[in-house]
């Protein structure tokens, strides 16, 4: 087994965050997202840094896809490649695996605005075109992580925190009375598919992350994510311990990411952490050997809600269970 966080974590001094990362992870490193840092540093800004034809600006009521880039876009890209400088610099070619965290295309079409104030996600060819944006800036991008780590398996980690909200039309419009309708499971799988297919194309590995209860699991394999990453204890208490969709995924060839740590400063035993995993797998229905090259252990969800030694301590915890 490996182990991993999922992207964010505490504090505003990156070379600091990635000496750490870099020190504490064996394998699986992944490039830090610092959001205290602001918007640009947060997940919609940095994955808007990577689209490629689509410009983006930041307005009183959040982002909006533009014409053109404006002063918060062109620095929210800036100072993604700076990161990857610090980052490159820091891990003076080691040759372990490299993971990207981007916003999903449901996420983005969820949060981004349009010109006209109305989410992407309300207009069928606007969110189809933020896909494609999204898709074809991805393959640049692992273009560009190759170039930095040319020794390193390449990951992209596709975050959908919101695509539950928006199969279940829960999302709100930008006026806050209504809600948007919801998504057709095959237009929800042609737009992931879009993303995971450039991922897979530049030679990278694609993986959904969802911090979720009711994460759809199911569409997730079917649009071709070598793996899920989830929270445990959500899934846990929306499943009520049922594991059948996630036996079925796993089974078809789907790795699982399992957050099994806390995400935020609370007291917590690593060897109850190691019960609920042992636990869980067991559930599935697969024995011990199966586990070994097809789970990764992460905290529950980011670490930016977390103080630094916490974070330090839980990357470190998970390490020691994969072992």
């Amino acid at each position: 087994m490996r182990a991993t966080g999922i992207g964010s974590l505490p504090g505003e001094d990156y070379a600091e965050s990635a000496a750490m990362v870099l020190g504490t992870l064996d394998d699986l490193v992944f490039v830090p997202e610092l959001p205290a840092r602001g918007v640009a540093a947060q997940m919609v800004g940095r994955s808007l840094a990577v689209l490629d034809g689509l410009g983006a600006d930041l307005q009183p009521a959040g982002w909006r896809l533009l014409d053109a880039s404006g002063v918060d876009h062109r620095r929210a890209r800036s100072l993604l490649a700076q990161d990857l400088d610090v980052l490159e610099e820091v891990a003076q070619d080691r040759e372990g695996t490299v993971k990207q965290q981007v916003a999903g295309p449901w996420t983005l079409a969820a949060t981004v605005e349009l010109q006209r104030g109305e989410k992407v996600l309300s207009d069928h060819g606007a969110r189809r075109d933020l896909a494609h944006a999204l898709a074809s800036g991805v393959g640049d991008h692992v273009a560009s992580l190759r170039r930095r780590f040319p020794r390193s398996p390449l990951v992209v980690q596709v975050d959908e925190p919101a695509l539950p909200a928006v199969l279940a039309a829960q999302v709100p419009t930008s006026s806050g009375f209504g809600r948007y309708r919801t998504v057709d499971l095959p237009e929800a799988d042609a737009l992931l598919r879009l993303v995971v297919d450039a991922v897979r194309d530049a030679g990278a590995m694609p993986v959904a992350h969802c911090c979720a209860p009711a994460v759809p699991v199911s569409l997730l394999r079917g649009a071709g994510f070598d793996a899920v990453a989830f929270d445990l204890g959500l899934v846990e208490a929306a499943t009520g311990g049922g594991a059948d969709a996630w036996a079925e995924a796993f089974e078809a060839g789907t790795d699982l990411w399992v957050g099994a740590l806390p995400s935020t400063d609370v007291a917590f035993d690593p060897a109850a952490s190691r019960r609920r995993i042992e636990d869980w797998t067991g559930r599935l229905g697969f024995g011990e050997d199966a586990w070994h090259d097809r789970v990764v252990i992460t905290p529950a969800c980011g670490l930016a809600g977390a103080s630094p030694a916490f974070a330090r301590r839980v990357l470190a915890e998970a390490v020691g269970l994969a072992r």
